[in-house]
């Protein structure tokens, strides 16, 4: 089956000459949840979510300098005693504060930092903004002034900290701007086509995402928790699994050069047997999830994804981290480099115990 991919003008962004560097700090966060907490009924042997927090340096050619998300902060005693108490069963650790790698880097002055975005409030994407100069703003999404302040310890069950935002300035985002980016309401951050914040409600309060303009007709879109996993977003119409894929996803050891799988595998151990459905299309429900909304911005989100031109990172794949450059390098050359294809299919990875247990493959990787 040949592939198609979503043009980039059905998306609707507009034109621009205007583009940003971006670069993916690796934040040194490391998370282990069971996957259950997200997707409804994963595959066999898909029980946990191993994965990295992925933040963003976004530079305008206006010399603005935005960071998208900070990760987890490194003094988890820190926590709202509510934040601690969801986090005691969880495994989720970082060796530095996203302040810190800046200033081992020495490139950047953390005062040249304008704006933090919080795609949303949750603990390994808040990090430690007080580690950051007054000048600093705090960008955050929408209903998060209503509904999260003014945060512990002023109320005790707050679910962010003062810290976080006290003597800075906190901008909610009003995505009442009329403009719409695929199916997203957007909103134009630095007001030239470069990058633009997306409301992507439903996983946490005040969700968003973001899109950057790394040349003038290519772009990176920052997932954040939108989805947890690349089989929320693929297959699709657009990305359907091809008639192989190589290297193998179940090869030993995983993507060995030369492996082969063939997509009559993949679709048999689809939970629909689809080549153009996603493995996962239901989520979990959780406190302070809106599920239908959730799944609503997932399906948004497909539409970048099938799109050739645009690259889809979402904060906890893990499936990026041999493939694409970190900072201090930037990703605008993704396309030139062939991230998006490299890196398509390797989550398929995480159902070799489901394709073994069809008896597709051999236990020790193989098919």
């Amino acid at each position: 089956m040949a592939e198609t991919h979503e043009s980039v003008s059905s998306l609707g962004i507009p034109p621009s000459q205007y583009v940003v560097d971006v670069s993916v700090i690796d934040s040194t966060t490391h998370v282990e949840v069971p996957l259950g907490f997200f997707i409804r009924n994963p595959l066999t042997g898909h029980d946990t979510l191993n994965c990295p927090s992925y933040v963003f340096l976004i530079e305008s050619h206006q010399g603005k300098r935005v960071l998208f998300d900070l990760g987890l902060r490194k003094d988890t005693v820190s926590f709202p005693p509510v934040i601690r108490s969801g986090m005691a069963n969880l495994i989720m650790k970082t060796e530095k504060d996203v302040a810190t790698i800046l200033k081992d880097d020495g490139r950047l002055a953390l005062a040249d930092i304008n704006s933090i975005i919080w795609s949303h409030w949750h603990a390994d994407h808040t990090g430690d903004p007080s580690t950051f100069p007054p000048t600093t703003e705090l960008v955050v999404g929408p209903g998060f002034k209503n509904k999260l302040l003014p945060g512990y310890p002023a109320d005790p069950n707050g679910l962010i900290l003062e810290s976080d935002h006290a003597g800075r300035l906190l901008r909610e985002i009003d995505f009442r701007t009329g403009l719409k980016i695929g199916q997203f309401r957007a909103m134009d951050f630095f007001g030239d086509g470069s990058f633009y914040l997306l409301d992507a409600p439903g996983h946490a309060i005040g969700h968003m995402c973001a899109l950057a303009r790394t040349t003038p007709t290519t772009f990176i879109f920052m997932g954040g928790d939108g989805c947890h996993h690349c089989g929320c977003l693929r297959p699709a119409n657009e990305l359907p699994i091809p008639k192989e894929v190589s290297p193998s996803p179940f090869s030993n050891p995983p993507h060995s050069p030369g492996s082969v799988c063939p997509g009559s595998l993949l679709a048999e151990i689809h939970p629909k047997k689809s080549r153009t459905e996603p493995y996962y299309t239901q989520l979990s429900a959780a406190e302070g999830r809106d599920v239908p909304e959730a799944e609503a911005t997932i399906l948004k989100m497909i539409a970048f994804d099938e799109s050739q031109d645009v690259f889809v990172i979402i904060a906890h794949d893990n499936t990026l981290l041999d493939v694409i450059d970190f900072f201090p390098e930037t990703v605008n050359a993704w396309k030139q480099k062939g991230w998006k294809g490299t890196s398509r299919w390797r989550f398929l990875t995480d159902f070799k115990d489901a394709a073994a247990e069809a008896d597709l493959i051999k236990p020790a990787g193989r098919w």
